[in-house]
């Protein structure tokens, strides 16, 4: 998808994402040094800890028309509220993502060229409040090898007054062509007390739980929070811990329910559990603490005393590679079972 900005980290089409707490200081820092901005910016860092809404928050300086002393987007003029609405004409959401006739979304695998031509086009054309105009593609890495290449000619010779800020969750990914051409700005995860405080006024219960599901970031946090996921770990865990008597067959299964989309949701789900699961179970046998599942540390004690640590490192290996490849897997249920069947193994 190439149009106005929709949406933002944990937001609904039409609104506008809020900054979170822990990235305040960094937006003012750089806001303070506007007027020194590099044309492209790569902004890198785990998935979930607010890089997409720091890039629109940028963008939002950038076309705001009556900034503020300090540099930051007033809030109130005709860029700011076009902005918030989703409709600014110079500023260019890019994400995997294929919007149908009547407006609908439909996630895709991958930014294609098409979304990358219409965003060239896009910006040779003069702007529309005489400003900047800003271009945020989220992640950067999706866009597939003929979509990267069509970019480069915009981020070698970018028109006057353009700014292009690609969001990466893996920006190794990145062809070296593309990140090289950015200013790289890496996001970290919050103090687990402020990501714990932000949760808590998101009224999510348990956040330390989830913020350990999550690896430290937010936003991953906040998806987890829903209950039937949970309900769909606990399912997961329980069979995980205890591999004497896991049925391959029958939990991968359960990847099978609904559509394309949400069988791979459900694989991808399936496949962090395995990978907490496995790195809880190398640290405890290494001699280290729990960190991904701390509600299941009992379980885990076990099974550590029982696994070979080589066979298990090579386990944990082989379910980063599948997840690595998960935008087209051909099979989920099969992916599911195969690697179920080896995990049963290790035991």
């Amino acid at each position: 998808m190439s149009g106005p900005v929709a949406s933002g980290d944990a937001a609904q089409p039409g609104t506008w994402p809020a900054l979170p707490p822990w990235l305040a200081p960094t937006a003012a820092a750089l806001a303070a040094q506007r007027d020194r901005w590099t044309h492209a910016w790569l902004i890198e860092g785990q998935r979930g800890v607010g890089k997409r809404a720091l890039a629109l928050d940028l963008a939002r300086t950038l076309v705001c028309e009556a900034r503020r002393a300090d540099g930051r987007a007033c809030g109130a003029c005709p860029g700011c509220v076009w902005a918030a609405a989703g409709q600014h004409p110079d500023l260019r959401l890019v994400e995997p993502v294929d919007i149908d006739d009547e407006g609908r979304a439909t996630p895709v695998d991958a930014i294609r060229i098409d979304a990358v031509r219409a965003l060239t086009q896009w910006a040779q054309v003069s702007s529309h409040r005489r400003g900047a105009k800003v271009a945020v593609i989220v992640p950067a890495e999706r866009m597939n090898g003929a979509a990267a290449n069509a970019l480069l000619k915009t981020l070698e010779e970018p028109p006057a007054g353009t700014y292009l800020l690609l969001v990466a969750h893996q920006s190794a990914r990145l062809p070296a062509t593309v990140a090289s051409r950015c200013r790289r700005l890496a996001v970290g995860r919050p103090d687990a007390g402020e990501a714990r405080r932000w949760l808590a006024a998101q009224e999510v219960a348990d956040a330390g739980t989830l913020l350990a599901q999550a690896g430290g970031a937010p936003y991953v946090a906040l998806a987890l929070a829903d209950a039937a996921l949970q309900a769909e770990r606990s399912a997961w865990l329980a069979a995980l811990a205890r591999p004497e008597a896991l049925s391959p067959v029958a939990l991968a299964a359960r990847v099978e329910l609904g559509g394309r989309e949400e069988r791979r949701d459900r694989l991808a789900a399936a496949l962090d559990w395995l990978l907490g699961w496995t790195a809880d179970l190398a640290r405890l046998a290494a001699g280290g603490d729990v960190r991904a599942n701390p509600d299941q540390e009992d379980a885990l004690r076990t099974l550590a005393a029982k696994v070979a640590r080589i066979s298990l490192f090579r386990y944990h290996r082989q379910v980063l590679a599948q997840r690595s490849l998960l935008t087209h897997p051909l099979q989920p249920r099969l992916v599911a079972e195969l690697l179920l069947a080896d995990y049963r193994a290790l035991f």
